[in-house]
């Protein structure tokens, strides 16, 4: 019985060992469900923005190092936050299992997706970063606008308008002393 259990220890080390990445996670998400219901709700958020960010991990590897639009972490302020960049971030919402990935604009904050789900948050932040590498793209390759400038008319001397309105003055008043002159007589 002793060697029956031995052999089948044999053949469950051989199948695959067990991850410890893939334990912890599994553990860690066990945990989040746990404290979702319990008094610290905070600490569950912040759990659940761990596991996102640890799914992000294989996009964000893929980012060439020369593109520095992304700066990715959690700040664990009064709402904990999941930062992609400096505009775009996840956070839990109001029952905190569900993420909400959201965009800060001029306008106002942009819902851009969200789900109770890891992989469909993961798929929206791919999106979002592949829209954003392009827009980098277009913003380095964008030749300068020319602006032309009309050329200007070759501007007049004041002098001739000057000249011209003046002699016009005196032939009219020389015109007027001679009117007033035959008038007289």
């Amino acid at each position: 019985m002793a060697e029956a259990q031995n052999i089948g220890g044999d053949v469950v080390g051989e199948s695959r060992p067990p991850r410890l990445r893939d334990a912890l996670r599994k553990a860690r998400i066990e945990a989040a469900d746990r404290t979702g219901v319990v008094v610290d709700l905070r600490d569950a958020e912040v759990a659940r923005l761990e596991i996102l960010n640890e799914a992000l991990d294989p996009l964000f590897a893929q980012i060439p190092d020369s593109v520095d639009l992304f700066d990715r972490g959690i700040s664990q302020g009064e709402t904990p936050r999941l930062w992609i960049d400096v505009v775009a971030h996840v956070l839990m919402g109001r029952d905190k299992r569900v993420y909400r990935f959201v965009q800060d604009t001029r306008y106002g904050r942009i819902l851009i997706a969200e789900s109770h789900d890891v992989p469909v948050i993961v798929d929206a932040a791919t999106d979002y970063v592949a829209r954003r590498m392009v827009e980098r793209e277009h913003a380095l390759v964008a030749s300068p606008v020319v602006v032309s400038v009309p050329a200007q008319e070759r501007r007049r001397g004041r002098f001739w308008p000057f000249a011209l309105g003046f002699l016009l003055g005196v032939l009219a008043l020389f015109c007027l002393a001679l009117f007033a002159g035959l008038n007289s007589f």
